[in-house]
């Protein structure tokens, strides 16, 4: 499954991908969604730390949250990220 989600800027897509896949040890980072407020969605790390992230608009975070939450609850997993610009394109397997 693929999905392109679209952030506030080129920044914000770079931080996105970076907080989802880490591509040597093909882990995800987020444990879950703790919040989210019109076009930002806060994710909670392994770590315990808390992140926001701003996204384009509040579809482009409902679409992500529906997105990441098989990853969350481990029925999947990333398997590939690509940034163009502020699109992040997110595969899952």
């Amino acid at each position: 499954m693929k999905i392109t989600i679209s952030c506030e800027d080129k920044y914000e897509a770079q931080k996105l991908a970076s907080l989802i896949f880490i591509k040597d040890a093909k882990e995800t980072f987020i444990t879950s969604i703790l919040n989210i407020v019109e076009n930002e969605i806060v994710v909670s790390l392994r770590d315990k730390s808390a992140h926001s992230i701003l996204l384009k608009d509040s579809t482009h975070v409902e679409n992500f949250a529906d997105f990441i939450q098989s990853v969350i609850d481990k029925e999947h997993k990333i398997i590939e990220t690509a940034i163009s610009e502020q699109d992040v394109e997110i595969v899952k397997g």
